[in-house]
């Protein structure tokens, strides 16, 4: 039992530094938080999230009568009240973010210390964005480019904000926004894949072919993931 006792103990002590220390820059606090956001909040979050976006793409029946579209799936762009969500895993997903962002960040002077923060950020803008609350996801997206300039994960927000753009019928923002990325940025090959593939779909729905046909093959020549290949290749044939 004075086994479990001092377990008991050792674990209160913990959420107790976790839930008080979040205003207080020391490494044990940076750490804690950054764990308890990680392995706890943003994974349960994570795993609504990916539930949510497969049963999107399951949904989703090909039109072969018009241009596929780059993103294969379905979203419900009508109209909606602040708040009102049309999925509950999206749903789940958000409330996740938000409860890590309001447990976890630690905010010190103006400077975030929660290295976990964007990602938070991130999930709630890809929660929204597939829940087709793109003003809402617009802002989570520009909030990781204003607050986390140095973040791991900038040019993965600014895709995603393109997206968003051209969601909202913004393609030549979106267009102006990635180019300026290209060339700024030394890129990863999966954000070239993403980003060259929605430069691709802004050219498409500005009904114009030609200039979409090399971002297309970009995306076609950087992507990984078989399936998103195959479509690509698809589409740029």
């Amino acid at each position: 039992m004075n086994g479990i006792y001092k377990i008991s103990f050792v674990l209160l002590a913990i959420l107790l530094l976790v839930a008080c220390g979040r205003k207080k820059n020391n490494f044990l606090n940076r750490n804690s938080h950054a764990v308890a956001t990680e392995f706890n909040t943003l994974y349960n979050g994570g795993l609504a999230y990916e539930t949510g976006k497969e049963e999107l793409s399951l949904s989703y029946r090909d039109n072969f009568w018009e241009i596929l579209p780059v993103e294969r799936i379905e979203l419900n762009e009508e109209n909606m009240l602040p708040g009102d969500s049309k999925d509950p895993n999206f749903n789940r997903a958000e409330e996740k973010a938000v409860k890590a962002i309001q447990k976890h960040s630690m905010t010190i002077d103006g400077t975030e210390y929660n290295p976990q923060m964007d990602e938070a950020y991130l999930l709630l803008g890809k929660s929204r964005y597939y829940d087709s609350r793109f003003v809402p996801a617009m802002d989570a997206f520009n909030f990781i480019l204003d607050k986390y300039p140095t973040s791991n994960g900038i040019n993965i927000a600014k895709v995603w904000k393109a997206k968003t753009n051209i969601r909202l019928e913004n393609e030549e923002v979106a267009l102006l926004n990635l180019q300026e990325m290209f060339e700024e940025e030394e890129l990863d090959d999966d954000v070239i894949a993403d980003a060259s593939a929605i430069i691709a779909q802004a050219y498409i729905n500005l009904d114009s072919l030609p200039e979409a046909l090399p971002f297309m093959k970009l995306a076609c020549d950087n992507v990984r993931d078989n399936e998103l290949k195959g479509g690509n290749a698809f589409l740029k044939g």
